[in-house]
């Protein structure tokens, strides 16, 4: 009997995907990479070309210090200063190897002395002092010459009076050196508080990953801090935030993301943009900044400046609905007419980014500013989340931020009030509402620069107020400005809502109204039939006005403009001298 055939397993034939994963495989190393993301291999010259981001799911690949100096600068403007820097090894430290082993093995494979670079250089025509971590060399990490390098960046800044950028990436502080590796957090943190006594400004960037002392010293002092999409960036990293208090984390934990959400930084920006976005704001701290050299008090004559203002017919309750009307322009029809270059700032450094109050620096002709203002949002999605206007103590908490910055400049800060007040809500509660507005009112009082306020919508109780205390009020002519709203007071005081009508002539709310109350020093006219009518008049109008009272500003010494600014705030309130029963007179204020 024949035997009974033989089956024998054929290897299937390999895919088309593993036929070209084996070409690939024979090619020279390098020639291609495979992305860690999305798992497509990409032709290295292309990645290359495309900034090492992953033309399939854009992930950002690593860049070491050299090709990052390339991208941010302009091109041969770059001069190093401190390369002949080397680690020392103070603790003669060996874990697996001995430090000096380690040191040596990351110079032969990175080509670089240290994990930091730094030097002068231009980034679109404009004189920087640029400072670049290298996370290839030891995971960037800080040790000696690490701290040494970014503090004397700093310092190389504050002499020439240069902005500052450092770009981090980095696992945190080097373990190998111990005690001096943490000290360089002190070290450069107090580098940077006298970079920021003399008012130059510091952009950090973050690229992924940035954690631990770097993190929580110079990286996250920025007075504008930028990331990379998807970077990571915090204190402690997930994995040690798991293993020992074993919390669950969620879904895009310290991605830059999740920081931008929760108002750490002040943008995200996608490396191919990243070079722009810096110019563009270098180009808003170029501009000309406020040096008062006035040496008298210069006194507002407020009918004067109220020339401009158009007797309206109109009652106090049909101006309280043009101020409130849907299609007036607001926060982003003033930013892009008012400014010829504006950055965004966002976040509070806190908790959260409130976009219900927005702002940033930016440029008006050749003068720098910093403007700070309510945004409703237009449409109902909007609207609603932006609040309607309504800011949380996040939101005044920002506002706070953007006045200090205005102040580290040296340049004016303008406001933009349209609100019908701030949040009443159980989170603002929470927070404290009532005393993140009297901060900022306290801040506004001090602050060592001049401050223009200018009413284009509702001006509502203390949540309009906390932007509303400077040098300057202005008010578009169909605006208000007032304790309440007059529904607000009718149902308080007259126990009718209905009565909103009365409530708003009793309260004297309107442009007109403050100006002949003395508390208004312009009314910028709008259109016949109201600014929104025609929203590129009226913010061409506010421009005029605004630089207007710049000009006027700038004539002013500092200290004379905070003497003034003092003698406007003690003049508010109006009382009357009255006898006491002992036939001596009891003195008011007016």
């Amino acid at each position: 009997m024949p035997d009974a055939p033989q089956h024998t397993s054929v290897p299937a034939p390999p895919s088309t995907g593993q036929r070209v994963l084996n070409r690939i495989d024979a090619l020279p190393a390098g020639t291609f990479r495979r992305c860690p993301s999305c798992t497509a291999v990409v032709y290295a010259p292309k990645l290359e070309q495309a900034l090492s981001v992953c033309p399939d799911c854009s992930h950002h690949f690593p860049l070491d210090a050299r090709k990052r100096i390339d991208l941010l600068t302009d091109p041969g403007t770059f001069v190093e200063q401190g390369a002949r820097l080397r680690s020392d090894d103070p603790l003669r430290f060996v874990d697996s190897k001995p430090y000096r082993r380690r040191l040596e093995e990351n110079e032969q494979a990175t080509g670089a002395h240290e994990a930091a670079v730094y030097g002068t250089a231009r980034v679109g025509g404009l004189e920087v002092i640029l400072c670049v971590l290298d996370f290839a060399f030891l995971g960037g990490s800080m040790g000696s010459v690490v701290g040494e390098k970014v503090t004397r960046a700093v310092e190389l800044a504050t002499e020439g009076r240069s902005p500052l950028v450092v770009c981090a990436s980095s696992g945190g502080a080097r373990m190998q050196e111990g005690i001096f590796s943490l000290l360089q957090m002190a070290k450069t943190s107090a580098a940077l508080a006298e970079l920021a006594r003399h008012g130059i400004p510091f952009v950090s960037i973050l690229a992924d990953p940035v954690f631990g002392g770097v993190s929580a010293s110079f990286a996250s002092l920025g007075d504008v801090i930028v990331a990379e999409p998807k970077a990571r960036a915090g204190f402690a990293g997930a994995r040690i935030i798991r293993d020992t208090i074993r919390q669950d984390l969620p879904d895009g934990f310290q991605t830059a993301e999740f920081l931008l959400d929760h108002g750490h930084i002040d943008a995200v920006v996608p490396r191919p943009e990243l070079r722009a976005a810096l110019i563009r704001l270098l180009q808003c701290y170029r501009g000309r900044r406020s040096q008062p050299s006035g040496t008298h008090v210069v006194r507002l004559d407020r009918r004067r400046r109220s020339a401009s203002r158009r007797t309206s017919a109109r009652s106090p309750w049909s101006t309280v609905q043009f101020a409130r009307h849907p299609e007036r322009p607001h926060f982003p029809d003033y930013v892009d007419g008012l400014f010829d270059v504006f950055f965004e700032l966002r976040g509070d450094r806190w908790s959260s980014d409130d976009p219900s109050l927005r702002g940033g620096v930016a440029l008006i002709g050749d003068r720098t500013v910093v403007v700070a203002g309510n945004c409703k949002g237009r449409g109902t999605r909007e609207s609603v989340q932006c609040n309607f206007g309504m800011a949380h103590p996040s939101g005044y908490r920002k506002a706070m931020r953007l006045m200090r910055h205005a102040e580290l400049l040296g340049c004016p800060l303008v406001t933009l009030i349209d609100t019908p007040g701030a949040y009443p809500g159980l989170r603002a509660e929470e927070e404290n509402q009532s005393g993140a507005i009297a901060q900022s009112l306290a801040l506004l009082s001090q602050l060592r620069t001049p401050i223009v306020a200018i009413v284009v919508g509702e001006g509502g109780s203390g949540g309009a107020l906390a932007l509303g205390v400077g040098d300057r009020l202005l008010m578009l002519e169909n605006t208000t400005f007032s304790v309440i709203s007059p529904e607000g007071c009718a149902s308080l005081l007259f126990r009718d809502a209905q009565r909103a009508p009365e409530a708003a002539e009793s309260l004297r709310m309107t442009a007109a109204d403050l100006d002949e109350l003395g508390l208004v020093d312009t009314i910028v006219a709008e259109p016949p039939e109201g600014a929104h009518t025609d929203r590129d008049a009226t913010v061409a109008a506010v421009r005029r006005a605004l630089i207007e009272q710049l000009e006027s500003l700038a004539e002013v010494g500092i200290d004379e403009l905070l003497t003034s600014r003092r003698r406007r705030l003690r003049s508010y309130g109006r009382s009357a001298e009255s006898e006491s029963p002992d036939g001596r007179v009891a003195r008011g204020h007016g």
